[in-house]
């Protein structure tokens, strides 16, 4: 007799049971359902939500082997500096770096797995209902969108919270009005600030190696914009200038949360996401417009001499708008975050707004906010609360229009 059938003769000795939706879970993610539908106005497709969720984890996957190698680069970067001729294979790809990311990054991925999904089953045990397939993907979110050196315990304090607050009390995966992940994220963000927050905690070791060179001690880019820096256009350091291009930002080989720093990856991903019909490019595309406009406002306000160089916002403000969909965590959060089918809005034109505004609002935060100079979460956060108003008035104009147009035939 083989694992299926095995499995299945558990399922039906323990049909009716405290246990059942245990062992459903466990059989239904290893394999199809055995029953079919044969009656009945049914929709006849290939893809169910397991199906729909990995195809998520697979567009994160690059992220995350990438991640794995960029902890491991910037690691020994802090400890021997940046070499002077960057080489992929020879600097970044290699055995040393894939050995100390796997040993800081896998972790989180397995506290993250294991504690969301042990919380999944408890839920499903005590309320007697099917285990949902909904947190495969948040499970893979949330070791990408943190610091590589993010105590497990403080992780999984986060994961509990973000089930049970974040969709738990809403009933469960397709309830939920807020994004789980971002959730978790945010609760990271305002318990443990100092864990989540400064140069040191995006480098392996950082906050624990006292002789780490101020050059390279984990400074992102958007930090250093926040202190009045500038972007070099080639790698190095040099007076008040960033020590990384934007080059750089672009391909990933800078510090920051694990899965958000290759943008090349993200974009990948996201075509991946759009092909397959799994992730709106309306929401997409109207992300980055957003972020655009929003930029081009900040660049024109600097260019019509209404700010100068002396004030905090001059650095963050002056950067070219197009360099603000490089830097940070805009694009991860545009395309895995804010795609979320939930917590998003359902319409095709509150989509085109819901998105744009999450661009808007992103940058807004990012030049006026100091002590938080990533505003891609909170933004996406705040709209989940207002996507089904959203909605409701995309909705109610659809229908005055409709009225409007029966009134003229009948008239």
């Amino acid at each position: 007799m083989g694992l299926k059938e095995k499995l299945h003769k558990l399922k039906l000795k323990y049909k009716g049971k405290k246990m059942a939706p245990a062992f459903n879970a466990l059989h239904t993610f290893l394999y199809l359902p055995n029953e079919t539908t044969h009656s009945g106005a049914h929709v006849r497709a290939a893809d169910d939500l397991k199906r729909t969720m990995n195809t998520v984890i697979i567009s994160l996957i690059p992220c995350l082997l990438f991640g794995i190698f960029n902890a491991g680069y910037q690691h020994y970067a802090a400890i021997n500096g940046f070499p002077e001729s960057f080489s992929l294979f020879r600097d970044f790809i290699n055995w040393d770096n894939f050995v100390i990311g796997a040993w800081t990054v896998l972790p989180l991925v397995v506290v993250s797995y294991g504690v969301g999904l042990a919380v999944e089953f408890v839920f499903a045990v005590i309320k007697g209902h099917e285990v949902e397939e909904g947190y495969l993907v948040t499970g893979m979110l949330v070791p990408l969108i943190v610091p590589v050196d993010i105590p497990l315990w403080m992780l999984a304090i986060a994961v509990i919270f973000g089930v049970i607050i974040g969709k738990e009390v809403f009933g469960g995966t397709g309830m939920n009005i807020l994004n789980p992940a971002l959730t978790i994220r945010a609760f990271l963000f305002f318990a443990y600030p100092t864990w989540m927050s400064g140069d040191k905690v995006w480098v392996h070791g950082a906050v624990e190696r006292a002789d780490t060179p101020d050059a390279i001690s984990g400074e992102t880019i958007l930090g250093g914009l926040a202190q009045g820096k500038e972007i070099l256009t080639a790698a190095g350091t040099k007076g008040n200038e960033i020590a990384y291009s934007i080059s750089e930002a672009f391909y990933g080989f800078i510090p920051g949360s694990v899965g958000e720093t290759s943008k090349l990856l993200i974009l990948i991903g996201a075509g991946f996401l759009i092909f397959t019909k799994v992730a709106s490019w309306r929401i997409i595309l109207s992300g980055f417009v957003g972020a655009a406009i929003m930029g081009l406002l900040f660049n024109g306000i600097v260019d019509a001499g209404w700010i100068t160089e002396s004030s905090k916002f001059y650095g963050l403000m002056s950067t070219p708008f197009w360099q603000h969909l490089i830097i940070g965590s805009i694009a991860f959060g545009v395309v895995f975050m804010a795609t979320d089918p939930v917590s998003g809005s359902q319409t095709n034109k509150g989509k085109w707004i819901y998105g744009f505004l999450i661009g808007f609002i992103s940058i807004l935060i990012r030049v006026f906010n100091p002590a938080y100079p990533e505003g891609v979460f909170l933004a996406i956060l705040l709209m989940n609360v207002f996507a089904p108003t959203i909605d409701h008035y995309v909705v109610q104009g659809n229908v005055k229009k409709r009225m409007k147009r029966l009134k003229l035939k009948t008239a």
